[in-house]
């Protein structure tokens, strides 16, 4: 297996052509026409022009929007490089001059990102094909931000058209002073879950309680007594979250409604307490409307979410090694598991090992300027993924690519010649 030295010295090499300015103009375009969800039309002609006259075979309009290009050079192993395309229904605050031109709809969580750095690796792996031999596949998947895109590629057979991976790579954009790379080995992301309940009530008008089962204060009472559950029912040593993120009940302020809704959000990263959460989850809505009298049961429906995300441990050292050779040994560092969920992991057919880390973005101005002392103090003070703030530093453009070649380069055949 070559270095991790090598495969930097290869990547410094073979990266040395890219121009900020060049991948600047694709991001910006990019970022300007976010789309949502399994609408990304536009992102995936784009990612598949440039990717047909870079020399790959290309499929599109897997699993609707998703774009697949396959690129074969001789034996070797099978890569496969994944990156997401979607945005978020936010408005743009940033002020930006490539703003959003979409009303409402913003890639505030840096996907243009993604599809930047995934464009820009293919082309220049394409283009010193005769630095390695094997396979690699580039993904472009749909619909991460909770709209199943990953599944949805599974399900339109993306295991069984396209060539198996023998490992498969992706990165993700995330706050923090640009010029870090962090790698967590094993647990990095957490299991996400949503859950949909309704409480029956009894409505009536809002002169006359008694004659009612009123479903907002019973709601209420659900939504106080699951804040137990992280501090009272999860052991100090694990964690989890659960948000009440919706609730929904009447449309006349004297009109006591019939049925209140809520939409809950639970993040773990153990099995066991992800189903412990579920379990109390219920009985917690179960034994607060049955207190309450409700005439009919409440309705509890689990959508099982995303998988944890655990990165190959043996894999990951590997990378993170020739990620610090490549860009500095102070500039890789393990994070720690995250709360954040992502679908990435459903793209690995089982027993294929995979490795995802992250690139630090916030402008050193913004992260100067952030209240706070320590480094933590800081990261929550700068803008995040999902606000309307977010606005990566345009200086990640060429190491996020590189990260991605070096990862690439560190598993395909041939690296030393």
């Amino acid at each position: 297996m070559t270095e991790p030295a090598d495969v930097a010295r290869l990547t410094r090499d073979i990266t040395s052509g890219l121009k900020t300015g060049d991948l600047e103009d694709f991001y910006q375009d990019l970022h300007r026409h976010p789309e949502l969800a399994f609408r990304e039309h536009r992102t995936a002609a784009k990612l598949a022009a440039r990717l047909r006259a870079a020399g790959y075979e290309v499929t599109e309009g897997v699993a609707r929007t998703g774009v697949v290009g396959v690129l074969a050079h001789g034996d070797g192993p099978v890569v496969w490089l994944r990156g997401d395309m979607d945005a978020l229904p936010v408005r743009e605050a940033t002020g930006l001059p490539y703003a959003s031109t979409v009303d409402g709809v913003m890639h505030a969580c840096g996907h243009d990102l993604h599809i930047t750095w995934l464009t820009a690796a293919a082309e220049v792996l394409a283009a010193a094909r005769d630095t390695w031999s094997g396979t690699l596949v580039v993904v472009g998947q749909p619909a991460e931000e909770a709209g199943g895109g990953a599944a949805a590629m599974v399900a339109d057979g993306i295991h069984e058209r396209f060539p198996r991976p023998d490992a498969l790579f992706g990165q993700h954009v995330a706050p923090g002073l640009a010029g870090f790379y962090p790698h967590t080995p094993g647990l990095t992301l957490s299991a996400s879950d949503d859950i949909d309940v309704v409480v029956h009530g009894l409505g009536g008008h809002g002169s006359r309680p008694e004659s009612t089962v009123d479903p907002v204060v019973t709601a209420a009472h659900v939504v106080t007594r699951l804040q137990t559950v992280v501090s009272r029912e999860v052991a100090a040593g694990e964690s989890a979250v659960l948000t009440v993120g919706r609730f929904h009940a009447g449309t006349q302020s004297n009109v006591i409604p019939a049925e209140a809704r809520l939409g809950l959000n639970v993040r773990t990263q153990d099995v066991r307490v992800r189903e412990r959460v579920l379990t109390a989850v219920r009985r917690i809505v179960e034994g607060e409307c049955a207190a309450a009298g409700c005439p009919v049961p409440p309705e509890v429906t689990v959508h099982r979410g995303y998988p944890s995300t655990v990165n190959d441990p043996s894999l990951d050292a590997r990378i993170a090694a020739v990620h610090r050779e490549l860009l500095g040994e102070h500039t890789v560092f393990d994070f720690g598991p995250a709360m954040g969920s992502e679908d990435f992991s459903l793209l690995a057919p089982e027993g294929v090992p995979y490795d995802y880390w992250y690139v630090t973005s916030t402008p050193a101005a913004v992260w100067d300027a952030a209240p706070g002392e320590e480094l933590m103090e800081k990261f929550l003070n700068v803008p995040g993924n999902h606000s309307p703030l977010f606005a990566p530093d345009p200086s990640v453009l060429i190491p996020g690519t590189r990260t991605l070649v070096s990862a690439a380069l560190s598993r395909l055949g041939g690296t030393g010649t």
